[in-house]
């Protein structure tokens, strides 16, 4: 699930020419796609590379001092900057930033054990009712191209707390809903506030992490963002019990207890708001007008948010192989999660005859194959990287990231037959649930290793390769658990997650395939930067 290579901030040097300052303090990459300002000139920007004044369509603007830049790395200016915090402080932002991202997540699927009941209560099929959960994971979609830019122009705890504070009004507009209309709004609605955390979180701790210690942290926070999903249907089912709007008014409470957790505990991590709030106290304390920061400058850019989050995404998805494939390949193992909460449950509940509270324990068990196995696996693979790119001049390979994905797929594939031929209710409920301990393994696994690798190919545009994951994936989540009641009702159990076997086990060749014609794969295209 790391995203964040593209966006962390760099530190600054007064030796560089001025317009490449200007980009590193916007953080580099393709952030500055969000937000428009005006530069100096394109003067001493790297041949063959877009100009910061293309990417955004900037128009020239007052000249300013280097000697006056406020900037990391200058005396004082340092103890400024998050990556230099002690680590005990990061690691407690780093809690925080955890806490909110599972309170987010675990709305995607808490309400998924209360389908039946809330059939019941408007009257209609359990088919419907997948729409609380798919709505939810549909506005995962739409709600980056909001949150992104505004973390972006007022830092990253703006763009927290206040979503938070919505997805829990929504929540209770979820809970007191009295008609079919308004629970679908409200989780919609409760997707686009709540993909705030789940998108900026994983931002946010590139802000205080240096890139090696980065990758265990981000590795750790996955754990709260998968845990979310996989948790909720049990804790869902304990509140449906009661009654299923209690779903709705735990999330209201927990997300209020998030919003106000990042307002008390949460500081500002994200660099360029820092240096620009530096500046200002600069001036006024020294009354030397001088001082300044080209976060100063920028304003958001409609077009510029459209071209990074839709239309740009949209072109790498179909002309991209890289980006078609493996977001693909993300794509639809994330979607296994959310297919496995229509799933799980209709395994447990008709073959084994479990109450509706039971049949959701084994996904504590695909949650133990997360932490247990897929985060080892990933881990693992860290000093065979940092070799790779040792050997390759600090630069990125991408390559490097592919062995997990190559392990996550043959676990994910075992996992799914597994869990098809013994949860036909003739074995014992642990043969299953070792099934799904191998899928939750190989789902983080070949999730987090494929957004890695498409963060290092292709550099500035690596926030557009995201999204171009992000818009898919959200799609596959939402509509594939659709499919899984009917083909359970018409192939049994067994044929039918064994077509979802056969499926992964189509993928498995993949990253083998980009290890052998990867370097050529980039050499070809237009929107790889020429040193990976």
């Amino acid at each position: 699930m790391s995203e964040t290579e593209s966006i962390t901030a760099r530190s600054l040097t007064l030796q560089e020419p001025p317009l490449s300052r200007d980009q590193d303090a916007l953080q580099g990459g393709e952030k500055v796609d969000n937000v428009s300002r005006h530069p100096p000139s394109d003067q001493g920007h790297p041949a063959g590379k877009p100009s910061f004044a293309q990417l955004v369509g900037s128009r020239p603007s007052r000249q300013h001092d280097p000697a006056f830049l406020v900037a990391f790395g200058k005396g004082e200016d340092d103890c400024l900057d998050p990556k230099e915090w002690p680590l005990s402080k990061r690691c407690r932002v780093t809690l925080v930033l955890a806490a909110i991202a599972f309170v987010a997540s675990l709305g995607s699927s808490i309400t998924s054990p209360a389908q039946e009941a809330m059939a019941q209560d408007f009257g209609t099929s359990t088919q419907i009712m997948i729409f609380t959960s798919s709505l939810y994971v549909a506005g995962f979609a739409f709600g980056p191209s909001m949150w992104a830019p505004i973390s972006e122009l007022l830092g990253r705890r703006i763009s927290l707390a206040p979503p938070l504070f919505c997805l829990g009004l929504f929540s209770i507009g979820f809970a007191t809903s009295r008609n079919v209309a308004s629970l679908f709004i409200c989780r919609f609605f409760s997707g686009f506030f709540g993909a705030a955390p789940v998108s900026n979180v994983v931002a946010a701790l590139g802000d205080i992490y240096k890139p090696k210690p980065r990758g265990v942290a981000v590795s750790l926070y996955s754990i709260a963002v998968v845990g979310g999903p996989l948790l909720g249907p049990l804790i869902g089912a304990a509140l449906t019990e009661y009654t299923w709007r209690w779903t709705g008014y735990l999330l209201a409470i927990l997300s209020f207890v998030a919003s106000g957790l990042t307002v008390v505990a949460l500081p500002e991590v994200y660099g360029p708001v820092l240096l620009h709030r530096h500046a200002t106290k600069l001036r006024k304390t020294t009354g030397e007008e001088r001082w300044w920061h080209p976060h100063e400058d920028i304003r958001i850019d409609f077009k510029s948010i459209v071209t990074k989050h839709l239309a740009r995404p949209l072109l790498m998805l179909t002309t991209e192989p890289m980006v078609t494939c493996l977001c693909l390949y993300a794509s639809f193992v994330y979607s296994l999660v959310y297919m496995a909460l229509q799933l799980v449950a209709l395994v447990f509940a008709r073959n084994y005859m479990y109450g509706s509270v039971v049949s959701t324990l084994p996904f504590l068990g695909m949650f133990v194959g997360v932490v247990a196995v897929g985060l080892p696996l990933t881990l693992a693979n860290q000093p065979y990287y940092f070799k790779m790119v040792d050997m390759n001049g600090g630069k990125p390979v991408p390559e490097a990231r592919l062995p997990p994905v190559l392990g996550g797929g043959v676990l994910v594939t075992a996992g799914l037959f597994i869990f098809a031929w013994t949860g036909r209710g003739d074995q014992p409920w642990i043969a299953p649930t070792i099934g799904l301990s191998l899928l939750g393994g190989g789902f983080n696994s070949v999730f987090q290793n494929c957004l890695n690798y498409l963060v290092d190919t292709y550099g500035i545009y690596a926030a557009s390769a995201s999204s171009a994951n992000t818009i898919l994936r959200s799609i596959l989540a939402a509509c594939l658990p659709f499919a899984i009641e009917p083909m359970f009702d018409h192939l049994g159990s067994a044929k039918a997650t064994s077509i979802l076997g056969a499926f992964a086990g189509a993928f498995i060749p993949l990253p083998i395939i980009f290890i052998k014609l990867g370097p050529e794969l980039r050499r070809r295209s237009r929107m790889t930067p020429k040193e990976t």
